[in-house]
């Protein structure tokens, strides 16, 4: 298998190297060069298998480069027993009778960024070893909360990496912020930007990939940069991976029946989650609709009506802060596809995105995304009264970004009347936004003037579960990292911390 670009100015290279790059050097972002089907046969067989043998079986058809035995090694390595907090690695949970959440929040930075960001730094390393190459690699991240702390626990002391995270000061929450800045390791490196927001703070990171002269100066200290963002094939890879296990859950537990169409809920707001359903839909999996659930910044959901995006619209902070984004990067890589991978009209919409803040795609384009998605969005007010209808419903406490999926759910059912198995991608361990989810459950005279840490211990009381140790006595945990920059800083921050002049 071989990737090219969404841009279509660079010659299609093997997977080991689109993971190296991560962006593509035109600025676009690699995609499978050929399409992947899998057939029933084979998913039927994914259903008594554990989640570590459906992941090779998966990711051998995009990453067919790596040896088989070498994709084991990553997965083994990646998921071993003991790295989360299930057994199933992502269990999916019934609600009702037709509705399921799909836990990704089991490992130890209680956010389903890990599930992916687990796996990549293996798959660097092999990359790194298979081509050759002897340079370090730098990753650079730009996140809204959850990519970061998953990065950087990913990467944490592997060999010949060097990770440096980027976080809007003021975008994330508390537990976001301190998982980040209190990170051991001695390759790992956060930084605040002030006065930005995720959007800000991403384009500050693709301005760094852009530079190409920066990027001779910092190959002469023996670095190269890559990303550990979903704009990297080998972040999206292994989320393709989970939808599939999903299937195989419902299959073996004889909810469905083999061939039985699914559809996919998926909180999201830079698009690469419910991109990764996507692919699995354009692998063979059997699904009837994608769900596309925003919050207020619900840029995608008028997008899918109406097919504009525009940009040029009031920045909302939310209760669900990894959503807040107005910039949905793999949002790119969706409309090369629409588009039978014809990068000219892709190229004039990022254009137009980037000098106007908004483009419109064709009528044949804005077609077929209304045929794969439904989308809706779900108010502060929404978010909170699902929260709270969920616990008292089913016991459930979701936290603020799955409430958003369940609203959106509950919104589809009401306009469409449809009952087909639902899995709802659960993103985030209700303890990781415990302020927003103490609140909707016990009322703000309960909270008031209670930290987030006082938070924790009360919604473990009532969960009935232990603090995940990712989060627990972070509050004492020593700051480690403490540089701040603004965003015209961001490459200054990148020199100091690489010593390059």
């Amino acid at each position: 298998m071989r990737y090219e670009s969404t841009r279509g100015r660079v010659n299609p290279i093997p997977s080991v190297k689109a993971i190296i790059e991560g962006i593509a050097p035109d600025g676009g972002l690699f995609v499978p060069e050929e399409k992947v089907r899998i057939q029933q046969s084979a998913i039927e067989k994914l259903a008594p298998l554990s989640y570590r043998e459906r992941a090779v079986e998966i990711l051998k058809y995009h990453l067919d480069d790596y040896s088989l035995a070498d994709l084991t090694d990553c997965v083994q390595s990646a998921y071993a027993p003991g790295k989360f907090s299930s057994p199933q690695i992502a269990p999916l949970v019934g609600l009702t009778d037709t509705a399921h959440a799909l836990e990704l929040w089991h490992g130890p930075t209680s956010a389903f960024k890990y599930m992916a960001l687990q796996i990549l730094p293996h798959f660097l390393v092999k990359a790194l070893h298979n081509t050759g190459e002897t340079s370090e690699s730098v990753i650079l991240v730009a996140t809204s909360g959850d990519t970061g702390k998953a990065a950087l626990e990913g990467f944490k002391d592997v060999p010949g990496t060097r990770v440096i995270v980027f976080f809007p000061e003021d975008g994330v929450s508390t537990v976001q912020k301190l998982q980040m800045v209190t990170q051991e390791g001695g390759n790992v490196h956060s930084v605040a930007v002030s006065g930005a927001n995720f959007d800000d703070t991403q384009n500050g990171v693709k301005a760094i990939f852009a530079n190409s002269e920066y990027q001779k100066r910092i190959a002469k200290g023996g670095w190269r940069f890559t990303s550990a963002n979903s704009i990297n094939w080998g972040r999206l890879a292994p989320q393709i991976v989970y939808y599939f296990s999903a299937y195989a859950d419902l299959l073996q537990s004889g909810e469905i029946q083999p061939g039985s169409r699914i559809n996919i809920v998926v909180p999201t707001g830079n698009f690469g989650n419910i991109l990764a359903a996507y692919y699995a839909l354009d692998m063979g999996l059997p699904v009837n609709k994608l769900v596309c659930a925003s919050n207020e910044n619900n840029i995608l959901t008028d997008f899918i009506h109406t097919g504009e995006y525009n940009r040029n619209r009031e920045f909302k902070k939310t209760m669900s802060p990894s959503m807040d984004i107005l910039i949905s990067s793999n949002l790119e890589r969706l409309l090369f596809e629409l588009t039978a991978h014809d990068p000219k009209p892709v190229v004039e919409w990022m254009r137009k995105l980037k000098k106007d803040g908004v483009y419109r795609v064709d009528a044949a384009t804005s077609e077929k995304l209304k045929q794969l998605f439904w989308a809706d969005f779900c108010s502060e007010e929404e978010t909170l009264a699902t929260i709270q209808k969920s616990y008292e419903q089913f016991g459930y406490i979701p936290d603020t970004h799955t409430a958003v999926a369940l609203k959106v759910h509950e919104k589809y059912l009401q306009e469409t009347g449809d009952q087909t198995k639902t899995v709802i991608a659960s993103t985030a361990s209700p303890f990781k936004f415990n302020a927003s989810v103490a609140r909707a459950i016990f009322g703000e005279e309960k909270i008031r003037n209670k930290s987030e840490f006082e938070l924790l211990d009360l919604l473990s009381q009532t969960y009935d579960a232990p603090i995940p140790e990712g989060l627990r006595n972070l509050q004492s945990k020593k700051h480690l990292h403490k540089t701040v920059c603004t965003v015209a800083g961001m490459k200054a921050a990148v020199s100091e911390i690489l010593g390059v002049v």
